[in-house]
This record gives structure tokens, C-alpha cells and sequence, in this order.
């Protein structure tokens, strides 16, 4: 018995290391092309290390176009958004799932079902009510058109739901308003679910490519990913200088993963037993 234990362990073991290799090689990949020249990336044969490492390329990008000024419009516009989508995510789950209202399931399923609906679908008409507004080519109209999230209501609902109702009416009695019961109860014991919220919306928005490229003009206001893409010229391509930007662009999303790790997973494993 112990020894059929001992190999299955090994043979999960050996099977988890396989899988996380194969997820590592892209980025690995990634941060050697990097380091090339053009010529060197797709060369043929393909070589794994360039004859020469090629560091000028992460001085080279920000000398090219204006990484920081991308770095910056991302970074506010990820961050404002995220903002928003934890405020009104959490707001609507506490009225979804503790306070009792007529229509509250039905709303409950609409909001649900924005999320299985694809942008392209309401791309046009999102669009044209932005465009009404006066808010294209510019950050806030971007911001506002991401501000509400149905999956993040599904999720922080999913949490909130095993919050004890009883726990709740004990502080409305103690005199707290719903208000202080938001602020001080519900949101402290759904931090999990906050922080999966956090890094799936921050890491989407930026990565965002569609949105940026249709809503924003100016080059002032373009983010990271629409900057990446000026290393495409209409001949070719850097493909090394687009590699080197890449990584750097990687680095304030590990940076939030590293941040929210123990909650993001605490959240994951706590959503997927109450899912």
C-alpha cells in the first residue's frame, strides 16, 4: 500500500513538473529573444542562446518611443478601473446575496448574463454612446466603459452568500447602519474573493489591445500594448525589441500577483467549494 502510494506521488509529481515546464517555456523563450538580435529570433536552425547577448535592447526601447508615458496611461487607467469594478462589484453582491428586494434574482440574472455576452457583440453600439458623450480619445471614457464587471458581482457574491445572515443582524441591532456593515463585516470576510477580482481585472485590462486601439488616437494617451505594436513597421518587424518591451511589460503584472498570491489562491479554492 505504501509503495502504490509513494508512485503515485511520484507520477503526480513528475506530471506537475512536466505541465509547469511547458507553461515556462514560452517565457523563457521570451526573455532569450529578448536579448537577440532581429536576424537571430527566427533564425534557421533555431538557436536557443544569440552569439552575443544583446542588453542594448531594454535601453533601446525606451529611447524609441515613449515607454514611460505608455507605462504611466496603463498604469491609471488599469488601476482606476480595477477601483471601480471591487467598488460596484461589491456593492451589488451585498444587495444580490443579504438584502431582500423585489426583482432581486431577476436582476441578479441579467447582470450575470453581461458577462457571457462577447464585446464585439455591443462593440458598435458601446461605441456610439461614447462617442455621444464627447469621452473618445481619452482615458476617463475608456475607464467608465470597464467600470462594471458581472463577473466580479458573480464572484464576490459567490463569498458574501457565506457571510452567516445572523452575523449581519446582530450588528444591525448593535445600531450599525448598512452602510458600517458593508464597511466593517462583509468586506473583511470576502478579502479572498476581492483580491481574485483584483488580479483578473488588472491583468485584463492591461493586456487590453481592442479598446485602447479604438477608443484612444492620441499618442500621449496610448498604453503599453498599443506602444508595442510600433515596433511593426509596415516592412517588418523588431521582433527582439518587441520581446524586450514584452517583459518589460510583464513586470507590474507579477508584481500584483506576487502582491495578492495568498488571497488569490485562498479565493480560488474557496469559490470553486462553494461553486
Amino acid at each position: 500500500m505504501e509503495t502504490r502510494t509513494v508512485k503515485s506521488k511520484i507520477f503526480i509529481y513528475t506530471l506537475l513538473t512536466a505541465m509547469a515546464v511547458l507553461v515556462v517555456i514560452p517565457f523563457g523563450w521570451m526573455l532569450l529573444a529578448s536579448v537577440k538580435t532581429s536576424n537571430e529570433v527566427f533564425s534557421i536552425p533555431m538557436k536557443l542562446f544569440p552569439k552575443e547577448f544583446q542588453w542594448v535592447n531594454y535601453q533601446t526601447i525606451w529611447d524609441k518611443i515613449p515607454l514611460l508615458t505608455f507605462f504611466k496611461n496603463t498604469f491609471k487607467i488599469a488601476v482606476c478601473t480595477t477601483a471601480l469594478q471591487v467598488l460596484t462589484s461589491c456593492f451589488a453582491a451585498y444587495g444580490f446575496s443579504k438584502v431582500e428586494f423585489k426583482g432581486r434574482d431577476f436582476l441578479f440574472l441579467v447582470s450575470v448574463t453581461t458577462f457571457a455576452v462577447p464585446w464585439q457583440a455591443y462593440m458598435v453600439p458601446q461605441f456610439a454612446l461614447i462617442s455621444r458623450m464627447g469621452l473618445t480619445d481619452s482615458h476617463l471614457g475608456l475607464i467608465l466603459m470597464q467600470a462594471f464587471s458581472g463577473f466580479g458581482v458573480f464572484l464576490i457574491r459567490q463569498f458574501m452568500i457565506g457571510i452567516p445572515n445572523e452575523l449581519l443582524e446582530a450588528a444591525r441591532i448593535d445600531g450599525l447602519t448598512e452602510y458600517g456593515i458593508f464597511g466593517k463585516i462583509a468586506l473583511p470576510l470576502v478579502k479572498p474573493g476581492i483580491a481574485t477580482l483584483v488580479i483578473f481585472t488588472f491583468v485584463n485590462i492591461w493586456n487590453d489591445f481592442m479598446g485602447p486601439l479604438i477608443y484612444l488616437n492620441s499618442t500621449k494617451l496610448k498604453t503599453i500594448q498599443l506602444g508595442i505594436r510600433m515596433f511593426i513597421s509596415q516592412y517588418g518587424a523588431d521582433y527582439a525589441l518587441i520581446m524586450a518591451a514584452s517583459v518589460c511589460s510583464l513586470i507590474p503584472v507579477l508584481i500584483v500577483f506576487m502582491v495578492c498570491q495568498k488571497w488569490f489562491v485562498e479565493g480560488i479554492t474557496a469559490g470553486g467549494v462553494k461553486g
